[in-house]
């Protein structure tokens, strides 16, 4: 029996010629070289995903908006209920409360929103108009996007296991975003 330790896989990564695909080496110098690559993967996947949306709601009839509009609209859709601008913030995890405000109205200029009022509060909710083209979004999504991503035989257990995984690292990254403010 040997006394020879077997390298674990971050050591063989370290030791491959490559490196782990990062956007930072520096960062992946440090105690996690697998979070580095991580979120270098999260930033491509967030680029594409932007790019995809704008470019998806284009197709679908809707030009001119950025990707924090799609959300926005996808948001005030879902479950066809009218929503504040603090819950749309809540619900998309945004700060900065005057970009989504800006969002909403450029949707209802659009006609694809309109307010409301709920007692003293400004609501928002879908209009026809916003409605099909949430419709005709997730139309194109299901022809060029789930039907590409379902051959890649990822099972949808899976995928429901990364969402939840993103979400729990969301918590870290926003605790980790509270404490730097404090430093």
């Amino acid at each position: 029996m040997s006394n020879r330790k077997e390298p674990d896989a971050i050591s063989a990564r370290a030791s491959d010629p490559l490196g782990p695909i990062v956007s930072s080496a520096h960062l992946a110098s440090g105690a996690s070289p697998s979070l580095s690559e991580f979120e270098f993967g999260l930033i491509l996947v967030s680029h594409a995903f932007e790019r995809w949306m704008v470019r998806c709601m284009a197709a679908a009839g809707v030009k001119d908006v950025s990707a924090l509009d799609v959300l926005v609209l996808h948001t005030v859709n879902h479950r066809g209920r009218s929503k504040k601008l603090a819950d749309i913030c809540l619900v998309l995890n945004v700060e900065d409360t005057h970009t989504v405000a800006y969002a909403i109205k450029k949707l209802e200029r659009l006609k694809l929103v309109k307010s409301g009022k709920a007692g003293k509060e400004k609501t928002v909710m879908i209009t026809a108009a916003g409605e099909a083209a949430c419709l005709t979004y997730r139309e194109i999504r299901e022809a060029l996007l789930v039907r590409t991503i379902r051959s890649l035989g990822l099972e949808e257990s899976m995928l429901h296991d990364v969402a939840q995984r993103m979400r729990a690292l969301s918590g870290h990254y926003d605790q980790a975003a509270r404490s730097a403010a404090s430093l």
